[in-house]
């Protein structure tokens, strides 16, 4: 079992929602005693996602399936998760997730476009068969600089 597993939906690597996925990663970690997260940046895997039987994306898939605990966070993108978050986990079979603890972390603009793309989010997680976290970490682009504090906050407030 691979533990934590932090997944950036966001195109692009090393992001601000990235920064806050891992910051609160690695907050869940520290609560749990467990070590570090692993990180699968999905906007990194490229066009790669879309080919068959490619070798990074099938390592990225073969590491959600081993998780225990999954960070998963997207920025709202269309009033919803981002396309390569979609396509990454398009990629798990059916109920891949099963028994597996999530928690959605979304960032946006605007606290209605934050809490709707989360509960799409979660609804996404819940068909792949995950145990979703209630509740789910909205977060507004304007909090970003804090994600630190928020992961720490969030992570503390966790009631397993």
């Amino acid at each position: 079992m691979t533990g934590i597993v932090v997944v950036s939906g966001n195109p692009r690597a090393g992001s601000r929602t990235s920064a806050l996925a891992v910051a609160v990663g690695a907050a869940i970690a520290g609560r749990l005693g467990s070590p570090q997260p692993h990180v699968i940046e999905a906007g990194s895997l490229g066009p790669g996602l879309l080919v068959p039987g490619d070798e990074a994306t099938a390592a990225a898939v073969a590491v959600l399936g081993e998780a225990n605990l999954l960070v998963v966070a997207t920025p709202t993108d269309k009033g919803s998760y981002t396309g390569v978050l979609k396509v990454l986990l398009g990629q798990l079979p059916a109920r891949a997730l099963a028994g597996k603890l999530a928690v959605p972390v979304v960032t946006a603009g605007v606290t209605t476009q934050a809490t709707a793309a989360e509960a799409l989010l979660r609804q996404l997680l819940v068909e792949l068969g995950a145990i979703v976290v209630r509740p789910g970490l909205p977060v507004l682009e304007s909090d970003l600089p804090e994600s630190a504090a928020i992961a720490q906050k969030y992570a503390a407030a966790l009631d397993w």
